[in-house]
């Protein structure tokens, strides 16, 4: 079964992901992109404040639509541009991931600024699924992954957790205060608003499920 660790100030992963939500103002995953600085990818959106706070990606990915022209001349030998409109920057740059055979990915800034691209690059998590082995995103709020097979996750008693499916799928739990027993989901909003009972939980699921685990408050 795999194990999920709630995500530290010292996280890392082979590459960290910024993109063009909210700039990340919570302690963890602000000191997630300072101490991540030598594996930083930039979607070109985001690129504009991330360098305003003096970071320096080791490469910009995107259509380069909302990158500044001072931007896109100074930084023009660390810019991969691709002009795909089928395709959002955030899976622009975890395709440039997957091409340099990268398996483990931290995405911050994704949500926030507009709902429409928070719910797109939330549900996108399921379907990166296929393409590299572990991806964590984590906002100012809590931490997504997406899972297809039976699964531990690091917790807190009390731990507010929600789980979205993206397909009507048994699902089975264990520590969560409203347990499921081989339960479907058809709608995102019915696996909401959960909570944990203790340090760990299991969710047992044989298709997609994204789980959301809500920061601790200080």
């Amino acid at each position: 079964m795999k194990y999920y660790p709630m995500p530290t100030p010292n996280s890392t992963a082979q590459t960290v992901i910024l993109a063009n939500g909210d700039f990340p103002t919570h302690p963890l995953p602000k000191a997630i992109l300072q101490n991540n600085q030598e594996r930083l990818i930039c979607c070109d959106g985001a690129a504009n404040d991330l360098l305003e706070h003096k970071i320096t990606p080791q490469r910009i990915i995107g259509d380069c639509d909302s990158l500044s022209l001072k931007n896109q001349q100074q930084y023009q030998e660390i810019i991969t541009k691709i002009p795909d409109q089928n395709t959002n920057d955030l899976t622009k740059a975890v395709l440039f991931c997957q091409s340099n055979a990268i398996q483990s990915l931290i995405i911050l800034g994704a949500t926030g600024k507009r709902e429409d691209h928070t719910i797109a690059n939330i549900a996108l998590l399921a379907h990166y699924l296929p393409l590299i082995e572990n991806i964590t995103m984590i906002t100012d709020f809590g931490v997504f992954n997406a899972i297809q097979h039976p699964s531990e996750f690091e917790s807190y008693p009390r731990q507010q957790v929600s789980l979205f499916s993206l397909f009507p799928t048994p699902i089975t739990t264990t520590n969560l205060k409203y347990p499921l027993n081989q339960q479907s989901h058809s709608y995102w909003w019915q696996g909401t608003l959960n909570e944990s009972l203790a340090n760990s939980f299991t969710i047992k699921v044989n298709d997609m499920l994204i789980i959301y685990r809500a920061l601790k408050k200080d």
